[in-house]
């Protein structure tokens, strides 16, 4: 039976795709605090949580307004080629992406879920 898909046409890998599920259940506390606000389609428009494109998995996923949330931790101070690397992929495919730190959405979840709102509407 093939992979369940929502970006057609890609190829997913068993190993990614566990890898996938993996992160869905050991999420850090900041995406499990943000994945609260973005469930259940409670901003308007629906969000799928660490999901695969173009061979990356992503933190969240708003396939209606093409819009990918990364929240970024410490380790992605000493990855910012790897992370620019991944931003060009997928803004090449039409995707925008909109990055939070940990402490942002600790700290200040109303800014964030007012600003990721927004980027859902245009």
């Amino acid at each position: 039976m093939p992979v369940k898909n929502i970006i057609p046409g890609q190829k997913i890998t068993k190993e990614k795709l566990q890898r996938a599920r993996e992160l869905r259940h050991e999420m850090t506390p900041a995406e499990t605090v943000l994945w609260q606000e973005l469930r259940a389609n409670k901003l308007g428009v629906h969000f799928r949580r660490q999901q695969i494109i173009a061979g990356f998995i992503v933190d969240f996923y708003c396939h209606k307004a093409a819009l990918v949330v990364e929240v970024d931790g410490d380790i992605h101070d000493l990855q910012q080629e790897e992370d620019a690397r991944r931003e060009k992929a997928l803004n090449d495919i039409g995707l925008r992406i909109v990055r939070f730190r940990n402490k942002e959405v600790l700290g200040n979840l109303s800014v964030v879920v007012n600003k990721i709102k927004q980027l859902t509407l245009t």
